[in-house]
């Protein structure tokens, strides 16, 4: 079931809204797992039993470590984290393995292969960091079976995070507010991250699709620019606008969940956008990995190392085709670079328009790593954005509309630079004390475009569904 359709914004949401309200304190959390249960099994109902594995595996491990002994304490966290990892592994990368090395040697593949169940990066990473942080003796272990689950299933941040770690919603599973100030900042914050998501992503991943599909030999210079920004715009209004609708429905029912996005686009270097972008991820692969590598503690050599390591991780985390891992290997030189002497440039006011060409660079040719389906498309891609190439046969108006091109300009506009350049319009969005008599016209419009628009079309994907 999809943030962005019908059937949630008018009778699943509601109907849940209304029975959290009607039920007391003592029976909600139990509601809301079974709602999360129903909303992640209504389009795959085979793939709760993952889930509810997930649960009761990682339930009794907790308990498990935190009764353990120093000795087997620290066996027993990594068969748990081992465990996690392999049936996240089986779901995600037995098939494109297996189909690779058929492909590789000639194999014929009797191999049948099995569907990646929605959600499963997510939700076992949420796992694995409630029990290290059992481990670390952070939080106590869970002894109520219901609220686990919760932490693991809650719908609105169970598909496409944002990775919510255990420690920063302990408390809110036992005690949580219920009144008007957060469901109305909720609900704002879910209506305008629906728009971002419909009116705005929706629309730029047709334009990017389009172009990304056209053959190399075909393919123009602007065009191939364009398509990258097309596909950038998807990606940020896409992500950021689930991850708004997650938070604003996370208020609605009383959490409180981390900013997953802070304007990436302004930045000036790759290490900042990485503050800024997809955050509960960076902040997981730090915590949980980079910071148990080591992290800087151990010389120059083995602080690069671990920043390899870390960025070819989360390359993976995204799939196990080649262009992701070389994607997140690409981010982890270029990091490696800053740290060692170029971010020193690109921190000087004098060098804030080079630095954030750099950046655009950068990003540019990360997303098309991203986004290509195989290295040699990416090289033909690259070649098509760097070597001036023409076809007089294909039009703009081939790929992009003059309703795309308004969009877009609107898109970028929006993604940065009105609340740089405006931020006491950013802090306005964003004030949860305080909906001003201007924005409730503009709400309402909103969602009835996104209603408008969700009722006439079926082209409404989620690009981390596939993550």
């Amino acid at each position: 079931m999809l943030f962005s359709s019908i059937l949630f914004l008018w009778i699943f949401l509601p109907a849940v809204f209304l029975g959290y309200r009607l039920l007391g304190e003592k029976y909600r959390n139990l509601f809301l797992l079974l709602a999360s249960l129903v909303f992640y099994g209504w389009g795959e109902p085979k793939n709760i039993n993952i889930m509810l594995v997930s649960i009761l595996v990682n339930y009794l491990c907790g308990m498990w470590i935190e009764k353990c002994g120093s000795k087997g304490k620290k066996a027993l966290l990594t068969f748990c984290v081992l465990l996690n990892l392999g049936i996240l592994g089986y779901y995600k990368y037995m098939t494109p393995s297996i189909e690779t090395l058929s492909k590789l040697f000639q194999w014929e593949n009797f191999y049948e292969g099995v569907a990646l169940p929605i959600g499963i990066s997510f939700y076992t990473f949420q796992a694995i960091s409630y029990v290290v942080d059992v481990y670390r003796g952070t939080i106590k272990a869970q002894r109520n079976l219901i609220d686990m689950g919760l932490y693991i299933t809650f719908f609105p941040q169970l598909i496409a995070g944002p990775i919510v770690k255990y420690h920063d919603i302990e408390a809110q599973l036992k005690v949580r507010p219920l009144n008007m100030q957060e469901t109305a900042y909720g609900v704002r914050r879910f209506i305008y991250g629906l728009a971002k998501k419909v009116l705005i992503a929706n629309q730029m991943a047709a334009i990017s699709d389009d172009i990304f599909g056209i053959p190399g030999e075909a393919m123009e210079t602007p065009i191939a620019w364009i398509g990258v920004a097309a596909f950038y715009l998807q990606v940020y209004f896409d992500f950021s606008g689930y991850s708004d609708m997650a938070i604003g429905l996370g208020h609605m029912f009383g959490f409180r969940f981390m900013e997953n996005f802070n304007y990436p686009f302004i930045s000036r270097s790759i290490r900042e956008f990485w503050q800024r972008w997809n955050i509960s991820v960076f902040t997981w692969f730090r915590e949980y990995l980079y910071f148990p590598l080591g992290g800087s503690r151990k010389g120059e050599l083995r602080t690069n190392l671990n920043i390899l390591i870390v960025f070819a991780a989360t390359g993976i985390w995204h799939g196990a085709a080649l262009n992701f891992m070389f994607w997140g290997i690409f981010w982890g030189i270029l990091m490696i670079i800053e740290r060692g002497w170029l971010g020193k440039y690109l921190d000087k006011p004098s060098w804030r328009i080079p630095s954030h060409i750099y950046f655009i660079l950068m990003i540019f040719i990360g997303g098309v790593i991203f986004q290509t389906q195989n290295l040699f498309h990416t090289w033909e891609y690259l070649g098509s954005m760097f070597c001036w190439s023409n076809n007089p046969d294909l039009r703009y108006s081939d790929v992009i509309s003059v309703w795309g091109w308004i969009l877009g300009g609107i898109a970028i506009i929006l993604s940065g630079p009105l609340q740089m350049m405006f931020p006491s319009l950013r802090e306005a969005l964003y004030r949860e004390d305080k909906i001003y008599v201007w924005e409730i016209p503009v709400l309402i419009l909103l969602l009835a475009a996104c209603i408008f628009v969700l009722s006439g079309t079926a082209y409404n994907p989620f690009i981390y569904f596939r993550f």
